[in-house]
């Protein structure tokens, strides 16, 4: 008996001292219990034209208490098919909090939505996404010019979003807005020959979104996390051989993978867009398609940990 009392003391003992040993690490673990959040903050003046006005518009979420001089900034793209939506999605409140907690600047950011019908029209999709990639390299430009005033490392700014938000953060890191206008066919648009990446994004997150074309990941060497259900019918994981199409999260993947992109993908088997076991987006959101968004802003915090901070860890 004193001999198993005296195994329990000792292993006790090493587990609360192995346990003391651990600290969360800034940028991939929860380091703060509080956050600041700003509210309908413009990153664009629209004067005299209060209709647009909310299109320009994000929330700020920055950690309580934070003493870093220089943060990364990670941007939050809502979805909704370019048509609907804006930075309150249950989406984009989840991971901006997510990030902010783990010593991030977040932005839940609006775009402007088009005002025609981008979900059957390929043509005005490709329109309504080019007006957003501009939005968001205006607000890029915004965040770059008050970089002191929030305290924001420009050369940490990462792009994220779920489904519509995905595909606005891929091509701005891939092609950028005046690739988009050559390829939307906007009169008097400047062509393929169009710098890409023109914000300077240091990252993307792609929650089940996609990419126009495959051939633009030639155009750069940006990171790149993607997470997808694979049962996702909105935004097929590969590509369906049409014109009509984008490339997914797998064959981006793959893509990415060949030219020696750094990437990574999760997968989420039996699961379609959104990770809803089905998509349908007039129903509420479940506590358990929330605990998968969780899941996936985990592992893309992992992800990003890896490439762009772990040789630069900060615990609090």
């Amino acid at each position: 008996m004193f001999r198993y009392l005296l195994y329990c003391l000792l292993t006790f003992a090493a587990s609360n001292g192995y346990g003391q040993t651990i600290k969360p690490v800034r940028y991939r673990d929860e380091v703060f219990s509080k956050l600041v959040i700003q509210k309908n903050i413009s990153y664009l003046n629209v004067p005299n034209d209060h209709a647009k006005k909310n299109a320009y518009l994000f929330d700020l979420y920055e950690p309580s208490g934070d003493s870093i001089l220089q943060r990364p900034l990670i941007i939050w793209l809502h979805g909704g098919g370019f048509k609907f939506g804006s930075k309150k999605a249950k989406g984009v409140q989840l991971w901006s909090k997510m990030f902010g907690m783990r010593g991030y600047v977040s932005a839940g950011l609006n775009y402007p939505l088009s005002k025609k019908n981008p979900l059957l029209k390929f043509a005005e999709l490709k329109k309504g996404c080019y007006e957003a990639v501009q939005a968001v390299e205006e607000a890029v430009a915004f965040f770059k010019k008050n970089a002191a005033l929030y305290r924001i490392d420009t050369s940490h700014i990462i792009v994220a979003g779920n489904s519509a938000g995905g595909i606005i953060a891929l091509q701005m890191a891939y092609t950028g807005s005046l690739q988009l206008a050559g390829y939307a066919g906007l009169p008097g648009a400047e062509t393929f020959s169009a710098k890409p990446n023109p914000a300077g994004i240091a990252a993307v997150v792609n929650f089940w979104g996609g990419i126009f074309k495959i051939d633009w990941l030639q155009n750069g060497r940006v990171p790149i996390f993607s997470a997808y259900g694979s049962k996702d019918k909105l935004v097929a994981p590969g590509h369906k051989n049409t014109d009509t199409a984008m490339y997914g999260s797998m064959a981006i993947h793959e893509a990415a993978t060949k030219k020696n992109i750094p990437n990574s993908v999760k997968v989420y088997e039996g699961y379609s867009h959104e990770l809803q076991k089905h998509f349908n987006p007039l129903f509420p959101v479940s506590a358990k398609t929330r605990d998968r968004w969780r899941d996936a802003g985990q592992s893309a915090a992992d992800f990003l940990y890896e490439e762009l901070f772990k040789n630069k860890i900060v615990l609090k």
